[in-house]
């Protein structure tokens, strides 16, 4: 089978394009036929080095984290899935030498869950963002811990950067709860892709009125912050934020934060960290849960109409795609592994 693989960090040029034997599922896995490929920031920050080890953990690693195809083999002790079934696929390869780069993966049974007939290529853009944008909406100290129609209802979410592939998932999930979801972006290209996802109000973070725009919108304050650059927007979210509110920070953009103590003590205001590699197991099976009853109640589309374009690339060259990813590509870049329908 053909896999990308890398054996050194450094730039996307140690990423190779090879020929491997196809694995054999042991207890408690499952092999998958790819059909598509997720690329995430995780992917390409681990290839450099840039994150972990200044070397990689496996002699030679296929990367990816995320994808969507069909299971086409089952170890000893599965008892969830059957061999047929569509699935996609989330941590791929975390803690693992081999991910979705590849024409074949073996994971755990806990990492693959059923797609049922959504598009292969929705399934291969939730994972990594969709279970992440899952976590920072269910911090809320007096929030729901678990997501379904109706549990953020009387809520307002604001999502900072709901252009990106975490806060276009925090956007659908929110709506799909019931929340009321304002969020931030750059442009007007964005608040555009932000508006399809289904944001009830944009406002440009680079107005000189934004904070007001952000308070007429949400005049009794936001409940929950989805934050993709702490750094940038403390001051921001300090001043919109109701009290006992929430800020979830999934991203780390390498500035230091200079917090707004008094405004966010006076608020009981609570700062939550979210990377979803330590989250822990019963996060991350409440966040697929949760996620996979979305993708089935339809609330998670992908492309253009969904305010996620689709950056795609063949698999040969997934070194450009994580090139993409890198330079801030707008959208869900995927790698296309095989037509399975």
């Amino acid at each position: 089978m053909r896999a990308v693989v890398y054996a050194e960090t450094g730039r996307s040029s140690v990423l190779e394009v090879v020929e491997r034997e196809v694995a054999e599922p042991h207890w408690g896995e499952v092999r998958v036929r790819l059909a598509v490929a997720g690329v995430n920031p995780t992917d390409w920050k681990a290839r450099s080095g840039a994150t972990g080890p200044g070397r990689p953990p496996f002699d030679e690693v296929v990367p990816g984290q995320d994808g969507a195809g069909v299971v086409d083999a089952v170890g000893n002790g599965v008892s969830g899935l059957s061999v047929g079934e569509r699935v996609w696929l989330y941590l791929a390869q975390h803690q693992r030498p081999t991910g979705t780069a590849q024409e074949y993966t073996v994971v755990p049974e806990t990492r693959a869950v059923r797609l049922g007939s959504a598009p292969y290529d929705v399934g291969a853009s939730l994972g990594v963002p969709a279970v992440t944008a899952h976590r920072a909406l269910t911090v809320h100290e007096d929030g729901p811990s678990r997501l379904s129609p109706g549990a953020l209802e009387g809520r307002t979410v604001l999502v900072t950067g709901g252009a990106g592939a975490v806060g276009h998932a925090a956007i659908q999930l929110a709506v799909w709860a019931g929340a009321a979801v304002v969020t931030t972006v750059s442009g007007g290209e964005k608040a555009a892709l932000a508006r399809a996802a289904g944001a009830h109000r944009v406002v440009n973070y680079r107005d000189d009125d934004a904070v007001a725009q952000l308070k007429a919108a949400a005049p009794d304050g936001v409940d929950l912050v989805v934050e993709v650059a702490i750094a940038e927007n403390a001051e921001l979210v300090s001043q919109v934020l109701k009290p006992r509110g929430a800020i979830s920070i999934y991203a780390d953009t390498g500035e230091k934060l200079k917090v707004p103590v008094r405004p966010l003590m006076t608020l009981n205001a609570r700062l939550q960290f979210v990377l979803l590699y330590t989250v822990g197991d019963g996060a991350l099976a409440a966040g697929t849960e949760d996620v996979a009853a979305a993708v089935a109640d339809g609330a998670l589309g992908v492309g253009e109409e969904y305010g996620l374009p689709l950056v795609r690339f063949p698999l040969e060259q997934t070194a450009d795609a994580h090139d993409a990813v890198e330079n801030g590509a707008v959208g869900k870049v995927l790698v296309d592994i095989a037509d399975l329908d």
